[in-house]
């Protein structure tokens, strides 16, 4: 049923009980999970506020270590994993790479890290929701 499961992670408690759930279904259907972080730089400038490049720079350090992580945690369970960063908005890049990798099933939490980003922005989780062209499953804490 499930080949491809992508589960949009961002290191949140949210997204770490999302992982829980979707590693159990990849090692279910022995799927082969991806594990995608979008690194949102414009999310600043959208809010009027202009950062410094090394703050633009640890966004995206901090998404490559959570990614890491995760990827090892689901690899550590015998489950075949690939991480992986992108840059944009968060949910229009999570939609544009489930295409690309043809993902059988979404996993994302109810929320992220950013009350801030939720606020100016709107739930990223909602948009995937919305939009996906695939099902989508949206993990309570």
């Amino acid at each position: 049923m499930f080949n491809k499961i992508l589960v949009a992670y961002d290191g949140s408690d949210y997204a770490k009980r999302a992982l829980d759930v979707a590693i159990d279904l990849a090692l279910k259907y022995n799927a082969k999970l991806f594990i995608v972080e979008v690194a949102d730089k414009d999310i600043f400038i959208k809010a009027g506020v202009s950062p410094f490049s090394n703050v633009l720079n640890a966004i995206v350090e901090k998404a490559k270590k959570d990614v890491e992580e995760a990827t090892d945690i689901a690899r550590s369970k015998g489950v075949n994993s690939e991480g992986i960063v992108l840059e944009g908005d968060p949910a229009s890049m999570i939609l544009e790479y489930t295409n690309t990798i043809n993902a059988d099933l979404i996993v994302t939490g109810t929320r992220g890290l950013s009350t801030f980003k939720k606020i100016f922005l709107g739930s990223v989780s909602s948009r995937i929701i919305n939009e996906a062209k695939k099902p989508v499953l949206v993990v309570p804490l």
